[in-house]
């Protein structure tokens, strides 16, 4: 495996990315359709480590040889404002690819987060510096710093597909990575989600039923179901 660094990402409109972290990851999801939302949508063992925090911004990516972050450390010595370090071992393991020293770095460097593939350890620091960290588990393992690994290429976490400058936001619910390509259509589709459940919202405090707010019975006859005026004993 040899070892490449791109020092650059792609740039995107920084209003775009505002915009981003306004919305909801799970109406991000939404808003992407069935099959490109779960595609973009980390899975759920990609957990926020300190709760109430929500991000948005660019990737800047890591890849590293299972137990080593060199490569993680040459990505923080590189990342800009407002960016999002995201790392990964290839899914290797529960290996540490975090720690206290790192999220201090990103800090002064003015990066805004970080989510990782694997473990974080120091978690009592990275809680008191309430730092917005999304990682797979805790665990307080060593990390080597010997290499091999690369910076800026495109990397998997929690099953999804990342490249650097994609539009990473994460809040309680997860993550979710979206090409700045396609995060236009994905704004208005969301905010056309928003005013739909804002009058939804009001429709439920008025006593309307959900269900058939969403018009759910056509679609359950659709499906076959047998609906019996009984109980399942009788």
């Amino acid at each position: 495996m040899s070892s490449v660094i791109y020092r650059r990402i792609p740039e995107c409109d920084p209003a775009l990315v505002a915009q981003a972290g306004k919305v909801a990851v799970a109406d991000l999801h939404e808003s992407m359709g069935v099959i490109a939302g779960r595609q973009a949508l980390m899975d759920g063992s990609i957990r926020p480590l300190n709760p109430g925090l929500r991000i948005a911004g660019q990737a800047v990516t890591a890849y590293c040889f299972p137990g080593d972050g060199l490569l993680a450390h040459k990505a923080v010595s590189l990342i800009q404002p407002g960016q999002i370090l995201l790392i990964s071992n290839g899914g290797s393991g529960p290996q540490t690819m975090f720690a206290e020293l790192i999220a201090r770095a990103l800090v002064a460097k003015g990066a805004i987060g970080a989510v990782v593939g694997g473990s974080a350890r120091d978690t009592e620091a990275l809680r008191s510096m309430n730092f917005p960290l999304w990682a797979r588990g805790v665990y307080p393992g060593h990390t080597e710093k010997s290499g091999p690994g690369s910076v800026n290429v495109p990397i998997v976490i929690g099953g999804v597909h990342v490249e650097p400058g994609d539009i990473i936001v994460a809040d309680d619910d997860g993550v979710i990575c979206i090409p700045p390509s396609l995060m236009p259509a994905v704004l208005e589709k969301a905010a056309a989600r928003a005013a739909r459940e804002v009058k939804i919202r009001a429709a439920i405090d008025a006593g309307k039923v959900l269900f058939d707010l969403m018009g759910l019975q056509a679609t359950l006859d659709a499906a076959g179901a047998q609906e019996i005026d009984s109980a399942w004993k009788d």
